[in-house]
């Protein structure tokens, strides 16, 4: 079926535009996705989770007995399943190896002409941004291997596709899957789409500078962050995880979220999502990250900021007499304990303590913490507050103390504004008729389709779309899944040679003649299945690849040394011709290269 409608529509042309220039950057990046390209082209995220939806692999979930009767799970439990899976078979992976270097002065030559430098700056932490201190107060460059580089080296932090996430597990030391963030944020929207059917409509991915995460409208609310997920109870945990989960929420700036019906960007004046869906996301969102106060919160409060564990001590009756203990030891006995001090087995936890750890009598000036008090039937924070200065005389002037409750019960993201141009807004279709935007249509694809039908839909949707001058989300989306006998040649071309840097140096100072030696007696099989094509590093990093796949890979390695470079194809063999010489490769794939230039 999908065969038949690549025949009907063949979408070889970019779409016109204003800048010819900006929607080839576009379309380039749709298969190179760095961190700083989705910045820039916030559509092609989207690209990517509709690529993961069409892609074979996400489908083959389904038939794994991990899912065996996910379909009579509640929506929670069905997260969880895919949570589990993915943590079983898939590593998180940022380094600066795997897709290579680039420098600020090269990317900023890309984008100056119809981008705003400062708004990259702002969004990127490899470009000044300073969003998050915990980050800076580590120096970033040090924390992420760069400081043995000059100041101007970034690296190419490329989103991979599920392909090359699965492809992991060929290289050395790679036993599973891996991937970066935004990658595994991707990954999550197709697989609680595909295989917990979830509808699209209630997942929102978040980009900040330095993290990805997306929210999801099941139960009160799920956050995933990398690997893992975050409920709402699991927020105000104290534990490790949620603090990790919080601090981008809690210090940096949202700069975009993404949805079905389109997207918002914190310094882009237009909006392509649907107002009422960004309306509803804010509203949920917000529930999620505030809390009403009882003790169990107060102590996982504690426990995440324990610089003011100093100001209380708790109370226990032991052998008939009331004793005493600084809530800093007591908190130590949770380390190698299944008990907790701040839910019902607190008891169990005090019971562990040794004897010595108590004293008889109060601890100084410290503020007796019980558990019974009223001050902890589930206030809201003002009333709380109010009453805890009330109970402890003097507490007030510790307005560290507060400022850090405030936040921990009660955070505000920093979320692109409402104050925008949304082209889904109903008074701008009453005005104009049918929002004429192919870039804002919404993705209406159903969790009851199967593959076929969803790329049957998708394709029929790229042909409409295809017709106005405007670049759409569904068409970039065959280009983040490299379906090259339906995608214009040029942006592959660019992406091949601009922007892998890895195939080039993996063969540094080797002779043409052994480039082609070592990449032929790789294993003749691509990452993508049909005519699908892994750009060069993907090759060189997973060491496979179609005959076509390792041609352009040579083609890239030759050009890099200023060689004339071009190609012939008789049937499935490919030729490359550097120079005089001739470098042969049989490929399974059915496609024919068209010009580069």
């Amino acid at each position: 079926m999908f065969r038949a409608f690549m025949k009907k529509y063949s979408g070889k042309n970019l779409p016109s535009s204003d800048n010819d220039r900006s929607t080839l950057e576009k379309y380039s990046s749709a298969f190179t996705l760095s961190d700083m390209e989705i910045f820039i082209f916030p559509d092609l995220l989207y690209a990517l989770v509709l690529a993961n939806i069409m892609s074979p692999e996400i489908w083959k979930w389904i038939d794994d007995p991990w899912f065996a009767g996910i379909g009579k799970m509640g929506p929670l439990k069905k997260i969880h399943r895919v949570k589990q899976y993915i943590m079983d078979h898939y590593n998180f992976n940022l380094d600066l190896d795997t897709w290579g270097l680039t420098d600020k002065q090269t990317e900023i030559n890309r984008f100056s002409e119809f981008t705003d430098m400062e708004m990259l700056s702002r969004s990127n932490a490899l470009f000044g941004y300073e969003g998050d201190k915990y980050y800076f107060d580590l120096d970033i460059r040090k924390h992420f291997g760069l400081d043995k580089y000059d100041s101007d080296v970034i690296p190419y932090w490329k989103t991979e596709t599920i392909e090359a996430m699965n492809a992991f597990r060929y290289k050395p030391d790679h036993q599973a899957g891996a991937g970066e963030c935004v990658s595994l944020a991707c990954l999550y929207a197709a697989a609680l789409f595909v295989v917990a059917k979830i509808p699209l409509e209630k997942i929102f991915l978040l980009g900040t500078p330095l993290h990805s995460q997306n929210f999801v409208l099941a139960d009160e609310g799920v956050l995933t962050n990398n690997r893992r997920i975050v409920t709402r109870s699991m927020w105000y945990n104290g534990s490790e995880l949620s603090s990790l989960a919080r601090r981008a929420l809690e210090h940096e700036q949202v700069t975009y979220v993404s949805h079905s019906s389109g997207y918002i960007h914190a310094t882009y004046p237009e909006a392509s999502i649907d107002p009422e869906a960004y309306h509803l996301f804010r509203e949920k969102l917000a529930a999620f990250l505030e809390t009403r106060i009882d003790f169990e919160i107060f102590m996982n409060f504690l426990r995440t900021y324990n610089q003011h564990q100093k100001l209380f001590q708790l109370s226990v009756v032991y052998r008939g007499t009331k004793r005493f203990i600084a809530i800093e030891k007591a908190f130590g006995y949770e380390h190698g304990s299944k008990n907790r001090l701040s839910d019902k087995s607190r008891w169990k936890l005090l019971d562990e303590i040794d004897e010595e750890d108590f004293c008889c009598q109060k601890l100084g000036k410290r503020h007796l913490i019980e558990s019974e008090n009223p001050i902890f039937n589930s206030v809201s924070y003002a009333p709380f507050v109010e009453g805890l200065k009330q109970l402890f005389p003097g507490i007030e002037s510790q307005h560290q103390f507060f400022a850090h409750l405030k936040k921990f019960v009660h955070t505000v993201p920093h979320l692109p504004s409402g104050n925008k141009l949304f082209s889904k807004s109903k008074h701008k279709q009453l005005m104009s008729g049918l929002c004429n935007d192919a870039s804002s249509v919404d993705i209406n694809i159903s969790t009851s389709q199967c593959r076929n039908e969803i790329l049957a839909y998708l394709q029929s949707m790229r042909h409409q779309t295809a017709a106005k001058d405007a670049s759409s989300v569904i068409d970039l989306a065959f280009y983040a899944g490299r379906y090259m006998d339906s995608c214009d040649w040029k942006p592959y071309f660019k992406a091949v040679y601009e922007r892998n840097p890895v195939s080039v140096a993996y063969f540094h100072d080797r002779a043409m003649s052994d480039v082609y030696d070592e990449l032929v007696s790789w294993p003749g099989e691509s990452i993508y299945d049909g005519n699908r094509l892994a750009l060069p590093d993907e090759v060189v990093n997973f060491k496979r690849g179609d005959g076509i796949e390792k041609a352009f890979t040579l083609a890239n390695v030759a050009r890099s040394r200023h060689f004339k470079v071009s190609f012939k194809q008789d049937g499935a063999r490919v030729v490359v011709l550097v120079g005089d010489d001739k470098f042969e490769f049989a490929s399974l794939k059915s496609l024919i290269i068209e010009d580069e230039n």
